[in-house]
Formats: C-alpha cells, sequence, structure tokens
C-alpha cells in the first residue's frame, strides 16, 4: 500500500524508521533539533528521540564531520547534516582524507558506517556559494559513495540502504526536491546502491541524468514525444557505485546518448559517462555523445540569470534534437 507524501517527509521517515530499528544510528547537525533542520527534513525526531540522539552542533563542520567519524569508527551508525553541500568544503580533509580512507588504510578491519546529508544544486536565487553542484568533486576519491536521489521513493530506498552501508555514503539531495510530492509505500523497502532506473523507455534517444535532472529529462521527454520521438530516461541514482552497464545496454539500444548534470559542463561526471560508454559500445553510436549541463560560470545570485547558467528543459530538447538529426 502506498500514499502520497513529499520528498521530505520520505527522508524523515526513513530516519526515524531507522533510528527505531537501530539505537546506534544517532543525528548531527546544525539547528537538526528542535528546529527540526533549515528544510525541516528532522521535523519531530529530536522531540521522539532526545537530545542523545539528535544532537546540535556548532556550526562547525569540520569538527562535527570529525565527531562523526571516531562514532562511526567506534561502532555507531552517526548521519551527519550539513546544511548546502558548498560548506562540505571546509570539511574536507575529515571526508576525503579520513572517512573515505581509513577502512583501506587498516586493512579493512575498521569500517565507517557515516551518512553525511546534505543539499545541493540552484534554483532558488541563493548565489554562488550555496547552489554548487559538488557529487563529482566526491565522486573522484575512492572509499566514499554517492547518491543522489531524484524522487521521494528512492529518497527514502536510498537512504535506508546508505544507512546501513559499511563505508561512508555522501546522499545528497536537491534543494528543488523537497515539496516534491510521490508515491512511497508504508511497508518496509530499500533500494539497493549502484542500481540505475529507467524512468521512462524510448527508442530514439538515450538521456541519463541524476537528481533534479532526471525531472527536467521527463520533461523534455514529453515535450519530444509530440515530435514522435521517443527518449529513454535513465535515473543514474548514485554516482558510486555507477550502474554504467544500464547506460550502455540503453545506448545500444537507441545508438544515441545525451548526458544531463546540473554541474558545470566542463570536467563533470557527464564525461566520465561519456568516456565509458564511448570504450564500451562506440560502433552502437550514430551519432557524437552530447552533454547539457551549467555554464562555466560561478551560480549568479540573479534568479533570470540563474535559469541562463543552469540547464533547463528547453536545452535538454534542442540536444536532443540536434543529435537525431546532426546528419540529416
Amino acid at each position: 500500500m502506498s500514499r502520497i507524501i513529499t520528498y521530505a517527509q520520505a527522508i524523515n521517515e526513513a530516519l526515524r524508521e531507522e533510528m527505531q530499528a537501530n539505537e546506534d544510528v544517532v543525528l548531527l547537525g546544525e539547528d537538526i533539533g528542535s528546529y527540526g533542520g533549515v528544510f525541516k527534513v528532522t521535523k519531530d525526531l529530536f522531540s521522539e528521540f532526545g537530545k542523545d540522539r539528535v544532537i546540535d552542533t556548532p556550526i562547525s563542520e569540520a569538527g562535527f564531520v570529525g565527531i562523526g567519524v571516531g562514532a562511526a569508527i567506534t561502532g555507531m551508525r552517526p548521519i551527519l547534516e550539513i546544511m548546502w553541500i558548498d560548506f562540505t568544503l571546509v570539511a574536507v580533509d575529515q571526508i576525503l582524507n579520513q572517512a573515505a580512507k581509513i577502512s583501506y588504510m587498516s586493512g579493512g578491519k575498521t569500517k565507517v558506517p557515516l551518512v553525511i546529508r546534505t543539499q545541493g544544486g540552484g534554483g532558488r536565487g541563493n548565489g554562488a556559494q550555496h547552489s554548487q553542484c559538488l557529487e563529482g568533486l566526491f565522486a573522484q576519491f575512492p572509499g566514499i559513495k554517492v547518491v543522489c536521489p531524484s524522487n521521494p521513493y528512492d529518497a527514502k530506498g536510498l537512504l535506508k540502504a546508505s544507512i546501513r552501508e559499511e563505508s561512508p555514503v555522501m546522499f545528497i539531495e536537491h534543494k528543488l526536491l523537497y515539496n516534491m510530492k510521490g508515491e512511497v509505500p508504508v511497508e518496509e523497502y530499500s533500494i539497493p546502491l549502484g542500481k540505475a532506473d529507467i524512468k521512462r523507455k524510448g527508442k530514439d534517444v538515450t538521456i541519463v541524468a541524476l537528481s533534479s535532472m532526471v525531472n527536467l529529462a521527463l520533461k523534455a521527454a514529453e515535450q519530444l514525444e509530440q515530435e514522435g520521438i521517443e527518449a529513454e530516461v535513465i535515473d543514474l541514482r548514485s554516482l558510486v557505485p555507477l550502474d554504467i552497464d544500464s547506460v550502455v545496454n540503453s545506448v545500444r539500444k537507441t545508438n544515441r546518448l545525451v548526458i544531463v548534470q546540473e554541474a558545470s559542463t566542463s570536467f563533470g561526471w557527464g564525461a566520465e559517462i561519456a568516456a565509458r560508454v564511448q570504450m564500451e559500445a562506440f560502433d552502437e553510436l550514430d551519432a557524437p555523445i552530447a552533454r547539457v549541463g551549467a555554464k562555466d560560470v560561478p551560480i549568479p545570485y540573479s534568479m533570470e540569470l540563474e535559469k541562463e547558467t543552469l540547464p533547463q528543459v528547453k536545452d535538454i530538447v534542442n540536444q536532443v534534437r540536434k543529435s537525431l538529426y546532426i546528419y540529416v
């Protein structure tokens, strides 16, 4: 049985259920207690679980991420909330030099079951220091998993799986998705990490996207359908692990690939997808692999300029048309 809830409520449910099931699960972060978080994702958890398990921290990401790493390696399952992904950069040493590497450096004897929840992306006019998409940065460092859900159902299922992992997970939510509504089962479920999902089937072109860009890709596919173009939309769900097989199998069917990322196009994760498909399915391609992404500038504060900087539905539609008709 399912009901309609928001993306934020789905994450809240995942946190509550995992805390109820395992007393070693604790939350740490800025304003996550009685305030319920800046996006109200941790609403009511403080009153249910108390100050020993829902812990408000000072504005010191380096400090409480360090505490989280220590708690994880000593047997707890901390879930940290970093209010904006931009501020993970002040805790890079703790995340990428400590959490990501401790298991390897201990020969696998030390586990780091740590989840870092944070939100990224633009679309709200929050400016250059509160609108970045840094998922590609974290994906470059072995030892840490990177998960980016695009809808309420995936958000709950992927978060529950992430909390149960024995290795650190960057769980990146998108600020524009918190009020998105969708069907979420009442029954217990989780979604294994590293399994992409075909959100829409098609035969003419494959569109690969992540997080909020999945929803733009689906809107683009609806427009393209009016022109007789059937686009297949693949939601990667996670960058690490990466389900490249699902992408390659789709490209072998459609013979064209358009990659949509909200991060700047240059040096983004889309280039990795393009390279892998080029290596594994070159003979199947009937057009060059195309990428749609943000312009290579800091995100403007002006909403109108921000729209011109970030990918829009029309950009995806135009790129698909170009890919289909490039040799016509």
